[in-house]
């Protein structure tokens, strides 16, 4: 990594530098605008405003809703005037309540412990009963036990679960979960795996399906000791949690629009999810996008000229519980992804800059090199890489075969702060936010200004080949957001 102090001087001086690869002056000039106005304007004081006024905003919740029209007016507010919310369900609105929890046998000690998210309250006084330790969710194993889930709470190893690849594990995992209730289990247990009892909000399903038991989480030296006193004889716990449920909930998308000068019905798209956990206040998770996308929009704006191509901006909501508010987005304006020129996605916080993740098309990264090299790479941005991933926004528009660019910047600090209670304004370092954005700025408009889309739409069987080599398709099926 660049030191920063290094680091600073050389984003600065690419404000001022002559931009070496081959984009015509104009799109140079045009892309330090950008840069200096991103470096120059206010993505602190707008993230602040997000984390610190609205906190943790869960899908659909009171925070998510104010936080939703306060964002809408960020885009009023910068000239934008086709700005509106793009609604979509989710099967159940979820907030968080009160938990609390003890080892009742062979001793008596509380214990670290938070309900999962979609968690239904327990009865009043909670639930109780030895621990049934299940380290295997494969059908024939699950099977097995009989009888045995009767009356007790099953913990499940996610180690050993998800030792040989989550893609497989996660759906074998939740189809356990009625199938345990069935059989008389009285609530389901997780363990954390962070040092010091730190806990990572997660949800126990794929969805905003409430679970059809009481889930809860426990710190990682609690489960440890729960492991080792269960060596001598029966480990027995008691948890109650009390939370806020509704039925079906409707949940806003936040889009902004800005038409395209010559070529307005050929749309680029750039977004971030909105949501968030509720620990901490959505800092870097997702708050870092979401401001990114604002400046873009601003920054845009500002130049007073349109893009060539329509530029839209999106955040999005429900992506914490399975990423539903951009594939709830892909369905509803199907019959026009074919005009989708590209996707432009930041959720990976606001590290040290790399460049663009290309979601396994080389195709994409070969027609990306001169955006990279003459445009990024004084940004610290002009790295490209092939990996692939469905684990945000960009995921439902590849599905769909368009050009996905997924933001690539360090992520080596990210899991301290990650759906943690330290996921806090603090931890933002201003400079790597303004670069992050500033990347996004400048290749989202290098994307609309090119007469040339920057590349092809891929057919279904192409994008199925992707995922089958990514081990992503089986998950997808089990899912429903994808059909081979």
């Amino acid at each position: 990594m660049i030191p920063r102090r290094l680091f600073a001087v050389t984003a600065i001086s690419a404000l001022v530098a002559v931009m070496h690869a081959e984009p015509r002056p104009d799109l140079k000039e045009t892309a330090n605008q950008l840069a200096a106005s991103i470096y120059s304007g206010p993505s602190m004081g707008t993230l602040r405003q997000l984390s610190d006024d609205f906190g943790g905003r869960l899908s659909g919740s009171p925070a998510y809703n104010r936080a939703a029209d306060w964002a809408a007016a960020q885009f009023r507010s910068y000239g934008i005037s086709n700005v509106r919310f793009e609604p979509f369900m989710m099967e159940n609105g979820w907030v968080r309540g009160s938990a609390g929890g003890q080892l009742t046998a062979p001793l008596t000690r509380p214990l670290h412990i938070q309900s999962l998210g979609w968690s239904p309250s327990t009865p009043s006084g909670g639930v109780r009963g030895e621990v049934l330790v299940v380290d295997d969710v494969s059908p024939d194993h699950v099977k097995s036990l009989g009888n045995q889930p009767q009356g007790k709470i099953v913990a499940y190893d996610v180690g050993k679960i998800f030792a040989h690849g989550w893609t497989t594990a996660l759906p074998q995992m939740e189809a356990t979960y009625q199938h345990f209730k069935d059989a008389g289990a009285t609530g389901l247990l997780f363990p954390d795996s962070e040092n010091d009892e730190v806990l990572n909000a997660f949800s126990p399903d794929w969805g905003s399906r409430l679970c059809v038991l009481p889930a809860a989480q426990v710190g990682m030296e609690d489960w440890e000791l729960m492991r080792r006193l269960a060596e001598k004889g029966p480990v027995s716990i008691q948890f109650e949690l009390q939370n806020t449920t509704s039925g079906p909930i409707q949940v806003n998308n936040i889009v902004a629009e800005i038409k395209g000068s010559e070529h307005p019905d050929e749309w680029i798209i750039i977004g971030a999810h909105f949501d968030s956990w509720d620990y901490g206040t959505g800092a870097q998770d997702n708050g870092t996008g979401s401001a990114m996308v604002l400046e873009t929009a601003r920054a845009i704006a500002a130049l007073g000229k349109p893009p060539k191509r329509t530029i839209r901006f999106a955040l999005w909501g429900g992506e914490e519980e399975g990423i539903l508010g951009s594939y709830a987005y892909t369905q509803a304006h199907a019959a026009e992804m074919a005009k989708c020129v590209a996707v432009l996605n930041t959720d990976n916080g606001s590290g040290h800059p790399k460049g663009w993740k290309v979601e396994g098309r080389p195709d994409l990264e070969t027609a990306m090199k001169p955006i990279s090299d003459g445009l990024l790479e004084k940004l610290s941005g002009g790295g490209l890489s092939e990996e692939v991933t469905y684990d945000t926004d960009h995921g439902p528009f590849m599905l769909q075969g368009i050009p996905a660019l997924d933001l690539w910047v360090d992520g080596s600090h990210y899991g301290e702060v990650h759906h943690k209670s330290s996921d806090t304004y603090d931890k933002v370092d201003p400079l790597f936010l303004k670069a992050d954005a500033a990347i996004v700025a400048v290749t989202a408009w290098a994307i609309a200004e090119d007469p040339n889309r920057i590349a092809p739409r891929l057919d279904h069987a192409t994008v199925a080949a992707i995922l089958k080599k990514a081990n992503l398709d089986q998950l997808l099926v089990s899912v429903g957001q994808w059909k081979p």
